[in-house]
């Protein structure tokens, strides 16, 4: 079963479907060891790397398990970053949510109103009752979006990720439907 990706708008930007022009903005993202400090892999260091991100947007498709979106500023087309709404299980209802911004995106509420849209997506087109999120216990800013969200930090999931050599605990975060203010 396929999920057709959406292309969303809100006031300041446009979450559309990736494309095969956004590589080297994908790589310059990805390959900025600062953004990806929290990350639970090291920073790209061969622009192959982008390609294969290309191409597993396409499957989460095709397969129907999520929606990975670029991020571009609606003025300018300024490509900040993505989101994405994976581990969709119609069954339970339930899916994931991340996001990565470039630094020049941090302290704008980019990443607050690109999750409210896709968050609004996904509870009124795929009929969610639970979305979840995680967050390096470190991220305090990235935390910080998923609570103005309206997400409720529910645990600590100690040690399960090592980045950049050092061993991490994640904190896991929960919406429900009932609790989601569009």
């Amino acid at each position: 079963m396929s999920l057709p990706t959406p292309t969303l708008h809100t006031a300041r930007l446009r979450l559309r479907p990736f494309d095969d022009a956004d590589a080297d903005d994908l790589f310059a993202l990805h390959s900025n060891a600062h953004v990806l400090r929290y990350w639970d892999s090291p920073p790209w260091t061969e622009p192959a790397r982008a390609a294969r991100f290309l191409a597993v947007c396409r499957q989460l498709a095709e397969e129907g398990t999520g929606a990975r979106l670029a991020v571009e500023r609606g003025a300018d087309g300024a490509f900040l970053g993505w989101c994405t709404l994976n581990r969709w299980n119609p069954d339970y209802r339930s899916a994931s949510l991340g996001y990565c911004f470039g630094e020049a995106a941090w302290g704008h509420g980019y990443a607050t109103e690109a999750g409210r849209a896709l968050l609004g997506w996904a509870y009124e087109t795929l009929d969610l009752n639970r979305v979840q999120a995680e967050a390096d216990t470190r991220n305090v800013a990235s935390a910080r979006v998923l609570e103005k969200l309206g997400f409720v930090r529910e645990g600590t999931l100690r040690e399960d990720c090592i980045v950049n050599g050092d061993v991490s605990d994640s904190w896991v975060y929960g919406l429900l439907r009932r609790d989601w203010q569009p």
